[in-house]
């Protein structure tokens, strides 16, 4: 049996309240307690013989964009400059962040690094990562055995 409420208008207001509530008490927060925020934001998937990692960096130049493959982990970073809003002119609302970032994946398996491969359109930057010959899946073929 499906409940309805006759006043479902009330749910949202908690929902608001709650989220105001957050949004008032959480910059007095200490740095630990806050929730991190991931930057860039990513996609990672993997076929039998690569990775595949999309990272959303908009308003980056792919100039200022650092990729690091040492061991098991990828290491993307750069960063990211606050445009001059112009002469005479204040910020109304200010969301984006700005400055050094760093983001870094542990990878499942061992990287051909000599073979990695990484481009940059529409601030989607893609990096596809081929598996090392030893972590690729191995066809074993079954003997049979006469008694």
């Amino acid at each position: 049996m499906i409940r309805r409420y006759r006043y479902p208008s009330i749910w949202h207001e908690f929902d608001r309240l709650q989220r105001e509530m957050n949004r008032y008490y959480e910059p007095g927060l200490p740095k630990r307690i806050r929730r991190p925020v991931s930057f860039p934001a990513v996609n990672i998937w993997t076929n039998d013989d690569f990775a595949f990692v999309n990272a959303e960096v908009p308003g980056v130049d792919p100039k200022d964009i650092d990729i690091a493959l040492v061991g098991g982990t990828l290491t993307v970073s750069g960063s990211r400059f606050m445009e001059d809003p112009g002469e005479n002119s204040r910020y109304h609302r200010q969301e984006r962040s700005y400055g050094k970032f760093s983001r870094s994946i542990q990878l499942p398996f061992n990287v051909n690094a000599s073979k990695v491969e990484a481009s940059f359109k529409d601030g989607i930057l893609s990096i596809t990562l081929p598996k090392a010959d030893e972590d690729k899946p191995k066809k074993i073929s079954v003997k049979t055995v006469e008694k």
